[in-house]
C-alpha cells in the first residue's frame, strides 16, 4: 500500500523491487531494438502499466524535474506513450501541470498527417520546454530520434530522462548531441541473476 507522502529514496528502492519482479530477465540472450544482444533484459511495459510502477515512475520523473521548466513530456511512440501519460496524469498533484505528447515514428498517412499527437488544433511545439522519455535506454538511439523531431517541430529539449540506463553507451550520444541525460535507474541497480 502506497502512502500519501512521498520519499525518493524509499520510492526508488520500491521501484526497484517492482522491476525486478515484473521487468527484469537475466541469462538468456536477447536481440536489443538497437541490434546488440544481451543476457540482461528489462521489458519495462509490466512495471509501467502496473498502478504503483506508473505511480512511482511518475512521481521519481517529476522529482528529477523539480528545479527544471518543463511545459511538455513525451517521446518516441510506443515506450513513451504511457511514461508520459502518467507523468501527465500524477503532475498537478504536486503543483507541476505537465502535458504529454507522443513522437510517432512515421507520420499518419490521413487525418493531420502529423508526426507529434497529443497537440489540439492550433497548438504546436514551438517554444515549448520539453522533455524526452524512454523506457529503457541502450545507445540512446530512440530518445535522440525524438529530440530532432521536437527541434524541428520548434520545441527545446531541456532534458532526456530514462527509466532504465542499461548503461552501453547512451550518455556518450547524448553528451555528443548536446542533450542533458538523466537515468531513474540504471543496470548497476541488477545483478547478474537476481
Amino acid at each position: 500500500m502506497m502512502t500519501t507522502t512521498f520519499a525518493p529514496t524509499e520510492a526508488r528502492a520500491r521501484l526497484i523491487e517492482i522491476v525486478r519482479a515484473r521487468s527484469y530477465r537475466y541469462g538468456t540472450e536477447i536481440t536489443l531494438a538497437s541490434g546488440r544482444t544481451s543476457l540482461f533484459y528489462f521489458n519495462m511495459k509490466p512495471t509501467m502499466l502496473h498502478p504503483e510502477g506508473a505511480y512511482l515512475i511518475a512521481r521519481l520523473v517529476l522529482d528529477t524535474l523539480a528545479d527544471i521548466e518543463v511545459d511538455m513530456i513525451g517521446g518516441l511512440e510506443m515506450g513513451a506513450v504511457p511514461l508520459a501519460s502518467a507523468v501527465a496524469a500524477v503532475s498537478p498533484t504536486v503543483g507541476r501541470p505537465i502535458a504529454a505528447f507522443f513522437v510517432r515514428k512515421e507520420a499518419k498517412g490521413h487525418g493531420t498527417k502529423s508526426l507529434i499527437e497529443g497537440l489540439a488544433a492550433g497548438e504546436s511545439l514551438a517554444g515549448k520546454r520539453c522533455v524526452i522519455i524512454e523506457d529503457v535506454t541502450t545507445t540512446g538511439g530512440s530518445a535522440i530520434k525524438a529530440a530532432e523531431i521536437v527541434k524541428a517541430e520548434g520545441g527545446g529539449v531541456v532534458r532526456v530522462i530514462t527509466i532504465l540506463d542499461r548503461q552501453e553507451g547512451a550518455t556518450e550520444a547524448f553528451a555528443s548531441a548536446g542533450l542533458p541525460f538523466q537515468a531513474i535507474l540504471t543496470r548497476g541497480d541488477f545483478r547478474p541473476g537476481e
